[in-house]
C-alpha cells in the first residue's frame, strides 16, 4: 500500500478504511472469518459503513482527489452490497437446509425419502 499513497499517515488512514470495509463484508456474509464461519449481522455491517461515512465527512478537504475518490468508491460499494446481503443470506440458508437434508438422509437412510421404482403388475 505504501507505493499507492503519498505518505505514511494516508497509508494508515486507508488501513483503517480497509479494516472497516472488511468488518462490514464479514457481517454481511460475503467473506468468512478465519475459521471459515459466515456471519449475518446487518446492524454491525451498517455501523461499519456509517463509521466510514463519518470518517469521510470528517476528513473532507484534507484528502487528495484520488484519496477522496477511493473513499467514495469503498463506501458506495459497501452500500450496494448491503442492499444485496439479505438475498445472499436467504440463499445461504436455503443451501444449508438442502445440505442438512442430504446429511440426514445419509446418516439415517431408513428415515430418508424413498422413491418406489417397482411397477405394479396387476396381471400377475
Amino acid at each position: 500500500m505504501a507505493d499507492i499513497f503519498s505518505d505514511n499517515d494516508t497509508t494508515k488512514l486507508f488501513q483503517l478504511v480497509h479494516m472497516f470495509q472488511r468488518s462490514a463484508l464479514l457481517h454481511m456474509g460475503y467473506i468468512p472469518d478465519q475459521q471459515g464461519n459466515k456471519y449475518y449481522d446487518l446492524a454491525e455491517a451498517k455501523e461499519a459503513i456509517d463509521l466510514l461515512s463519518m470518517l469521510q465527512n470528517k476528513t473532507k478537504g484534507n484528502l487528495t482527489d484520488k484519496e477522496t475518490q477511493l473513499f467514495r468508491s469503498v463506501i458506495s460499494e459497501l452500500q450496494l452490497q448491503f442492499t444485496r446481503a439479505p438475498s445472499l443470506k436467504r440463499q445461504f440458508d436455503d443451501d444449508n437446509a438442502a445440505s442438512e437434508t442430504i446429511r440426514e438422509t445419509f446418516a439415517n437412510p431408513r428415515d430418508g425419502p424413498v422413491e418406489d421404482l417397482s411397477e405394479d403388475n396387476e396381471e400377475e
